[in-house]
């Protein structure tokens, strides 16, 4: 299983990329935001709400402390009545808060996942050649978890600390200068373990991300190549390959949760023992009656919560910096420039497809091996409904023919057109519409087999999609297993053989009836009885619809109306089967050793 070199410790551009985030990230969350400015509103009046509730109830609490020498019970009574009444409110409020902020929330989470989903689900295979799959839906799940929490809790907790610290320390300089005052003296003693040391957690949190995405890449791959795993008997090195990178995500949590822990005992010490000098300082106020005892309460009660409003902003700030890297790596995602586009003014095609297929001076080489060239000047006109094969040995350059004609890359030089328009200039979905692709690897759904060739064309009936499972040879087998067509296949189609796989394939190929056909090595997996019915059934299926077909098995092609001879990313001969051996030169070679291994093997 080829493997890509996993990483060792985040790497110099990681750390250089760690070095540009900054929480100003969380503004490209805005646009997602922004539809919901009702909602938003709604929650931002709760909070306020909220804070003031929460601001008013230590004057409520000093009243009834101060109304304990009050003689006049109903006045007390009044007092108590009130304090109830501003918790009932604030407790409601809160309620109201959390239910619109967590809405909220999961509502522009769900709208991140979808948008990044969508552009990745668009993006060329070129994209999938510099990102693995496993850390594209680590960015799907870790990093929307983490922008969840900021969203629903994190940013709404954090402006209603800020509005409780900004009136807490309002109100502590009405209720007592002096011991606002020494508080003061206490800020920055705090402020400044929260910025050195949050600085470090923000770089720790990237690597801890970086980890994270990495060994999820690296349990996909293995997984989703398990049978290969196993038949190589890699188990071990793979599960050694995983347990060092869970280690490392391991550690590297380890250090940020030790950095985030100094942090937070230094924060605490400092505040509560602030709380516990000015607490000391107003007993001896109390005591020489220059204030009472209820404005006592009422000071330090907001000092609390002035205090425990920094601490709470000192961890939030942690949360937002996670988040942020979180941000900008889901908008990397968003923003990130495909090398394969839809033009701004798109050309229609014709209303109905001929199939008129042409590629003028096509070169090609693959966005990670720019040195090394796959297609070198290639021309090719192929006419409506004609059928043609492409053969020669492997790396020459056939398959790419048919991603170029799919779109998966555009050529470095020259245009590929179909009926007569550069498919540069049109929609992708436009043309695509007009193929029918059965790939080398037939690819399965974790679905029924009648999901599954149903899949070429969504709309077809049950009939239809049993009529193409029987031109493609799959009936046979398909109406053996335990319960038909409805039989669930497995992740993969991990139920199925290679060859069965590939007849499903084919299926679908049908199903969808595009005037295009192109079939890569089609027929490669499956015994001489299934290969003989399915090229019947190529055979029937190509008339009257242009056809492209990949193969290696010379005895696949012999019937196509013209065959094209690659040998490193040219085409060195063309012509019928009979044409090309009297020729002689590659497909004459190739040929004699396929049918003479053929004839020796019977």
């Amino acid at each position: 299983m080829a493997r890509q070199p996993a990483p060792t410790a985040p790497n110099a551009a990681s750390e250089e990329r760690e070095k540009s985030k900054n929480i100003s990230a969380l503004k490209t969350l805005f646009p997602f935001i922004a539809p919901y400015r009702t909602l938003l509103a709604a929650a931002g009046v709760a909070l306020v709400l909220t804070a003031f509730l929460s601001l008013l109830l230590p004057m409520a609490v000093r009243r009834v402390v101060d109304g304990f020498d009050a003689r006049d019970t109903a006045l007390l009574d009044q007092y108590f009545g009130a304090a109830i009444a501003v918790a009932a409110l604030l407790a409601i409020g809160t309620g109201l808060r959390y239910y619109l902020v967590t809405r909220l929330g999961e509502r522009v989470v769900a709208d991140i996942r979808k948008a990044v989903f969508d552009r990745t689900l668009g993006m060329s295979p070129a994209f999938f050649e510099k990102i693995m799959t496993g850390e594209v839906l680590s960015r799907l799940t870790t990093d929307t978890t983490l922008i969840l929490s900021v969203i629903s809790s994190s940013v709404s907790v954090a402006l209603r600390n800020f509005l409780i610290l900004l009136g807490g320390m309002v109100l502590m300089l009405l209720t007592s200068s002096k011991l606002t005052l020494l508080v003061l003296l206490l800020v920055p003693m705090v402020l400044i373990p929260i910025v050195v040391l949050g600085r470090k957690l923000r770089k720790l949190s990237r690597a801890n991300q970086d980890w994270i995405a990495a060994s999820s890449g690296n349990a996909s791959e293995a997984l989703l190549s398990v049978q290969t795993v196993q038949a190589f008997t890699h188990v071990q090195e793979s599960r050694a390959e995983f347990d060092r990178m869970t280690e490392a995500s391991f550690d590297s949590a380890k250090r940020r949760i030790g950095v985030r822990s100094i942090m937070t005992v230094i924060v605490i010490f400092l505040i509560f023992t602030g709380i516990v000098g000015v607490l000391w300082m107003g007993a001896r106020d109390v005591r020489d009656e220059l204030m009472t005892p209820g404005a006592l309460v009422q000071f330090v009660i907001y000092a609390v919560m002035v205090a425990g409003s920094v601490g709470a902003l000192s961890e939030i700030w942690s949360e937002l910096q996670r988040a942020a890297g979180a941000t900008e790596r889901l908008v990397e995602l968003l923003t990130m420039k495909d090398s394969v586009e839809d033009p701004a003014d798109p050309k229609t095609l014709p209303g109905e497809c001929v199939g008129h297929i042409q590629f003028d001076g096509v070169s090609f080489t693959y966005p990670a091996r720019p040195d090394t060239p796959v297609l070198d000047g290639i021309d090719i006109d192929i006419q409506p409904g004609e059928t043609v094969a492409l053969v020669g040995p492997s790396g020459a350059g056939k398959s790419t023919i048919l991603q170029l004609l799919l779109r998966f890359f555009d050529p470095s030089e020259g245009t590929v057109k179909l009926d007569g328009i550069d498919l540069r200039e049109t929609e992708r979905d436009a043309f695509r519409r007009k193929l029918a692709f059965v790939p080398q690897d037939a690819v399965i759904f974790a679905a029924s087999a009648r999901e599954n060739i149903r899949f070429g064309r969504p709309d077809a009936t049950d009939a239809e999609v049993e009529a193409a499972a029987k031109a493609a040879a799959a009936d046979e087998f398909l109406t053996r297993l335990p319960d038909g067509y409805d039989t669930y296949v497995g992740e993969r189609g991990v139920m199925l053989s290679g060859g069965q796989k590939q007849r499903i394939a084919l299926a679908r190929a049908i199903l969808r009836d595009a005037p295009v056909l192109l079939l890569d090595e089609a027929t490669s997996a499956l015994d001489a009885e299934s290969e003989l019915a399915v090229q019947r059934a190529v055979e029937q299926l190509s008339e009257g619809r242009t056809t492209l077909i990949v193969a290696h098995r010379l005895a696949t092609v012999k019937k196509a109306d013209r065959i094209l001879v690659f040998e490193d990313g040219r085409i060195v001969a063309e012509g019928t089967h009979d044409a090309l051996v009297a020729q002689g030169g590659l497909y004459a070679r190739l040929a004699r050793l396929q049918f003479t291994a053929g004839l020796a093997a019977e």
